[in-house]
């Protein structure tokens, strides 16, 4: 098993292009199945994810063919509407197939899904919206069983403004009979992004980037081309490195995707510059404490959460960060706290009180986004950090260790 060892406290400098976004590529995949032709997704990351993703459409029936960050996907012979256990359990966005499977089949079989080891996240609003669309549901050994003979398009309001349950929706019903309403939709670009993808297809989508879509069923989608948008998220990661090690410059970047980062980051002492397409970060002589609140987009994404606390352990003063979308995602605390940092949970708010240095220790990432909080732990630490369990970074960042080491890091992948 991989593990990164950094030598911390190396400054960072010069530019490094940021991939896709995972978050966007993902639903995009799943909506190329519901084309009867030839489609090609470019800048498309290497990720875990995206690689099960390719296998899983593989079994579904697609055939694929991956190079160079370009997917071509040919599903004029899809049929098999099957998501198997052993591959939705390693990765929850799986189930973004049965919106898609569905309206294409008519039934479809779907594993309820696994992926990172951190809090609840039901599927049913999923489920529930799908059965506002006419869907009939039944649940047979661990599998979603869905069936319609034609979807009919219905008003859905959402509890939450889920991500996935917003996009599976949204595919299920660009092929429904009639007009769908969705009121509480996510709002986030990689939604924007798929249902201006489902629109290149054929659909009729309007309300991208509010909370309400609309969605006019037409008969059926042709295959498209797309481009997939920058990832936010690594993004915000590099940031947070370069808000303590030095000015960086992340090339490739949707600056307005990062508003409310940008502007608690601001509020820490960095000194952004940005243009069309580059975000430049230039570091504070210290760190100012900065509280934060996640919330659905365009509020501070809960996926920063966990590296604005490692930013925030070096900050002059105490700061609170709250996570309102996910309670309990805080297993990161614990392993920052190995390597010297003062932070206590309290339900959903981690305390986070300003050290003057973090110390290099073995650590272990839990998740995705734990793991890149605890790589810019190891890379602002005295000494030597070892993170283990990288299997995790490798879902949603792509070569992350060689774009830091590019800027100047003392970091390396080694295998146990």
């Amino acid at each position: 098993m991989d593990k990164i060892i950094i030598e911390g406290q190396n400054s960072l400098s010069g530019s490094v292009p940021i991939s896709g976004a995972k978050n966007a590529v993902l639903p995009i995949m799943a909506a190329a199945l519901m084309g009867k032709g030839r489609a090609t997704i470019t800048r498309v990351p290497d990720l875990r994810d995206t690689r099960t993703m390719i296998r899983l459409m593989e079994i579904i029936g697609a055939v694929c063919e991956y190079e160079n960050g370009t997917l071509t996907v040919d599903g004029s012979i899809v049929d098999n509407p099957e998501a198997p256990y052993e591959l939705v359990k390693t990765m929850r966005a799986s189930f973004y197939v049965l919106g898609p499977l569905l309206a294409r089949f008519g039934e479809v079989r779907v594993s309820l899904p696994g992926g990172c080891a951190w809090g609840p996240r039901p599927v049913d609003f999923h489920l529930k919206g799908l059965e506002k669309l006419g869907a009939k549901i039944t649940l047979e050994n661990g599998y979603i069983i869905a069936r319609s003979k034609r979807l009919q398009g219905s008003e859905i309001q959402f509890e939450f403004p889920s991500v996935g349950a917003t996009g599976n929706i949204v595919m299920a019903a660009a092929t429904a009979a009639g007009t769908t309403i969705i009121r509480n939709a996510a709002r986030e670009p990689e939604i924007v992004q798929l249902c201006d993808y489902l629109n290149q297809m054929g659909s009729n989508i309007s309300g991208q980037g509010t909370t309400t879509l609309i969605i006019k069923g037409v008969e059926s989608l042709e295959s498209a081309d797309i481009a997939v948008i920058p990832d936010r998220i690594e993004t915000g990661t590099f940031l947070t490195a370069g808000a303590l090690l030095g000015e960086i410059t992340l090339k490739d970047v949707y600056p307005h995707h990062l508003d409310s980062v940008l502007m608690k980051l601001k509020e820490a002492g960095c000194t952004i510059r940005t243009t069309a397409d580059t975000i430049t970060i230039s570091p504070a002589d210290s760190i100012q404490a900065v509280d934060i609140t996640t919330a659905v987009y365009p509020g501070f994404p809960t996926d920063l959460q966990a590296q604005w606390i490692a930013l925030m352990t070096l900050a002059r003063g105490s700061s609170m960060v709250t996570d309102t979308v996910y309670h309990d995602r805080f297993s990161h605390i614990p392993e920052l706290n190995r390597l010297g940092a003062n932070i206590r949970v309290d339900q959903n708010t981690a305390f986070v009180r300003g050290v003057k240095n973090l110390v290099g220790a073995p650590v272990m990432s839990t998740d995705i986004r734990a793991s890149a909080s605890l790589i810019i732990g190891g890379l602002i630490a005295k000494g030597t950090t070892e993170v283990n369990r990288v299997y995790h970074i490798d879902r949603g960042y792509e070569q992350i260790e060689d774009k830091f080491s590019a800027l100047g890091a003392k970091i390396w992948r080694e295998s146990a």
